[in-house]
């Protein structure tokens, strides 16, 4: 049975997500127009999901601990300047290779923003030093995970509802945080697959961050480690995981 306290952030997550929804939409900083793309199969989408989700899970998340919060907001930015700004290259030797040429990509920012925000989570959340620094790689490397699944509607909210289930049997932080990241999901995944809105870079690399945040709460040195490899080969695979999450 789920805990109260997990309830209760499962369901701040999301009704701050869905408010932020709906006020954007009513809202529309800039323009209707600012906010609006084509999808893969040319349907125009809103992009309000993606700022919402960061909202919703940023402060769900902050409420259980600070750190993680802003990692989440962290996450959220970096994903959002690529969404404004972000160009064609696609994997990170791409955007090292640009940056080695002395190009600052929008991957780059990515890359190097979110590992660090990453880090100073992990390093807030665990005591001993291989431990911050395994939990900053699971933060880092499951924001960007969630990422790169995010290949066609609805696939990013729904692995992190898959990913994060098991973590509600949990107790204390980490199934606190995994109801953070599910929450957000649950309130976008709707439209997302009805092809309203997108969530992103910013949607999904906030609730990813959220999801890599309940991983390290949740777990001690084995299972960050375990964590940590996983997420490792999926950046170094990240072609392999994008086709996977491509539908057949």
């Amino acid at each position: 049975m789920i805990a109260k306290r997990t309830s209760r952030s499962l369901l701040l997550s999301a009704a701050l997500t869905r408010a932020g929804l709906a006020v954007l939409r009513v809202a529309a900083p800039g323009g209707r127009e600012l906010w609006q793309r084509k999808n893969h199969a040319g349907r125009t989408v809103e992009l309000y999901a993606g700022p919402a989700a960061v909202l919703g899970a940023a402060v769900a998340a902050a409420r259980v601990r600070p750190e993680a919060g802003l990692a989440v907001l962290a996450a959220g930015v970096c994903g959002a300047y690529d969404d404004v700004a972000g160009d064609d290259r696609r994997g990170f030797r791409a955007h090292l290779r640009a940056l080695r040429d002395g190009e600052v990509t929008s991957g780059a920012v990515k890359l190097f923003g979110i590992s660090a925000a990453g880090l100073v989570a992990g390093a807030a959340l665990k005591e001993r030093v291989l431990d911050k620094v395994l939990a900053g790689v699971v933060i880092a490397g499951t924001a960007h995970l969630v990422n790169l699944v995010d290949v066609r509607r609805g696939r990013a909210a729904g692995a992190v509802l898959a990913l994060g289930a098991p973590g509600l049997l949990r107790k204390g932080p980490g199934a606190e945080l995994s109801a953070v990241a599910m929450g957000g999901a649950a309130a976008v995944l709707p439209d997302d697959l009805a092809e309203r809105v997108m969530i992103g870079d910013t949607g999904a690399h906030a609730l990813g961050a959220a999801l890599g945040a309940a991983a390290v709460a949740g777990n001690r040195r084995a299972g960050l480690l375990a964590h940590a490899v996983a997420v490792v080969a999926a950046a170094v695979h990240g072609d392999r995981v994008s086709a996977w999450a491509w539908p057949r």
